[in-house]
């Protein structure tokens, strides 16, 4: 991928040329912040997704939450993210939004430990796919995360845990570990109806995918940890839908996209059946239009209404690995995702008549 701003060679005198340039112009000052004659910052705002393109947040800069998840709490939507950059991560990024388009940077919700080389989350560590879920009954946030150990490349393959007051946080490193003896890399966190939390990861070198419930503080995995399937599966996404489970997952092929599939079963033990080779449709389908899943978000006050999330990784420089969020289509036996340039929320109006 490119990292630089795209811009439009023209000769003098050129008028094609000429129209090609003053449109890149106005598509950049769409979405870059802009300053008016006294230096301040006048971001501008957005009321419509567009797949793959620059996202900035409230203050005019790059929105940085890869592999990440979303809650709806205190009439907020809060987006968790790894914090990446050209060389060590950071932690956890938090954004907060009430539309989902425009979002204002609210921190970092989990910071690497600068101080203690001995801790779990020491500066150097690796905390990927972060999500957080609410505890109805401790009145407390959880955030769970694939959790890399510092100089140890990939080999410790644990889940973290850390916990707060404040759906914001700051959160408060608890433990980590790997959960019932087992590897565990990329992940993901589900609430079902009845309040029962479980963790579903990859494990044994990404080539099983188990899921545990959790206990009933949210803050360890129980003994009931099952394998789900063994099929060289990651990114696990998961969501409820006419009470069946719905899981699309990616292949296990490092940086480079691939196809995803979907699982179906009627419990979330299983057994999983493959529901589609590809849920995704259009152009680039057969490798997830470039991206890889990440999260399934149910939009709050639209019944049957998810966003698929996933990043469009961009290895050469972190930072820059782009979001796609393209909606569920639902008008079929078998949910699947097409490609859209641009598209609104009342496209879930839309798609109910």
């Amino acid at each position: 991928m490119n990292n630089s701003t795209p811009y439009t060679r023209f000769r003098a005198g050129s008028l094609q040329g000429l129209i090609s340039m003053l449109a890149v112009i106005m598509t950049c000052s769409s979405v870059i912040a802009q300053k008016d004659s006294t230096g301040t910052t006048n971001p501008v705002t957005y009321d419509s997704f567009s797949p793959g393109a620059l996202w900035y947040d409230t203050n005019g800069e790059l929105i940085n939450a890869h592999g990440g998840g979303i809650i709806y709490a205190n009439k907020k939507y809060y987006w968790f993210g790894e914090k990446r950059g050209r060389s060590a991560q950071a932690g956890v990024n938090v954004y907060s939004s009430q539309d989902l388009y425009n979002w204002k940077p609210e921190g970092l919700a989990l910071a690497a430990n600068e101080t203690d080389t001995t801790s779990d989350i020491a500066r150097g560590c690796l905390m990927e796919r972060p999500k957080v879920i609410y505890n109805e009954k401790t009145k407390k946030y959880l955030m769970w995360f694939h959790l890399e150990l510092r100089r140890q490349g990939y080999s410790a393959a644990r889940a973290g845990v850390a916990i707060s007051d404040k759906p914001e946080g700051p959160y408060t490193f608890l433990k980590s570990f790997r959960p019932n003896g087992n590897m565990s890399r990329d992940m993901g966190l589900f609430v079902d109806d009845d309040g029962s939390a479980y963790h579903i990861y990859s494990s044994d070198e990404n080539y099983a995918l188990r899921l545990a419930k959790l206990t009933d503080d949210y803050t360890a995995p129980t003994t009931r940890d099952s394998l789900l399937f063994r099929n060289h599966r990651e990114a696990p996404a998961l969501f409820k839908y006419r009470n069946k489970y719905y899981l699309i997952t990616s292949g296990c092929t490092g940086w480079t996209p691939n196809k995803a599939t979907l699982h179906v079963a009627n419990s979330l033990w299983g057994p999983w059946q493959l529901s589609a080779e590809n849920p995704m449709k259009g152009p680039a389908a057969e490798t997830t239009y470039g991206g890889q899943s990440t999260f399934v978000l149910p939009v709050r006050g639209k019944k049957d209404a998810f966003i698929f999330i996933a990043d469009k990784w961009n290895p050469r420089d972190l930072k820059d690995s782009r979001y796609l969020w393209l909606p569920v289509q639902l008008d079929t036996e078998t949910p699947y995702v097409n490609w859209l340039d641009k598209w609104e929320l009342k496209f879930f109006n839309a798609a109910k008549k």
